[in-house]
């Protein structure tokens, strides 16, 4: 099994809702065609270098996978098709991939996330049970400062 990384860009001018879809189309691919989906990162709408079908932004996608060339072909035939896909390319990274070695990393990499928002959780909502309750104050055991230091 091979890894790739394959680039896409996306129509900028097409809804969140309408970009979902195609990305679950993507990763639904992979166990079909034997692959692992390892990172599907969304850079965002960013400028391109030169204008693509008349587009000068385009929303850019960075898809790591393990799969064969059976897997790349599939991909690109589906880039090919849709009308969204502005260009594409992919990239092989990795003749010989070991998928425990990728799955390793792939627990390692959400153990960290999990841990770093853990973090980010627990600095914004303190775990801390402390709260600060009015001290309860006999009637009559009142003393003002002066009275305590016997002035």
């Amino acid at each position: 099994m091979r890894r790739y990384e394959t680039i896409f860009i996306v129509d900028p001018d097409i809804s969140e809702e309408e970009r979902t879809p195609l990305f679950e189309k993507i990763t639904e691919l992979m166990p079909q065609q034997n692959g692992l989906l390892v990172e599907l990162d969304e850079w965002g709408t960013k400028k391109m270098a030169y204008e693509i079908k008349k587009r000068i932004r385009g929303y850019y996608v960075r898809l790591d996978y393990c799969g064969t060339g059976a897997l790349v072909d599939e991909i690109e035939r589906l880039f090919r098709i849709d009308e969204r896909i502005l260009k594409y390319m992919t990239i092989l990274l990795e003749k010989n991939v070991e998928l425990e070695k990728i799955k390793e990393e792939i627990a390692t990499k959400e153990a960290e996330t999990n841990q770093v928002d853990n973090n980010v959780e627990s600095e914004v909502n303190p775990g801390s049970t402390d709260t600060l309750e009015p001290e309860t104050v006999e009637e009559g055991t009142i003393q003002t400062k002066s009275e305590e230091e016997g002035l």
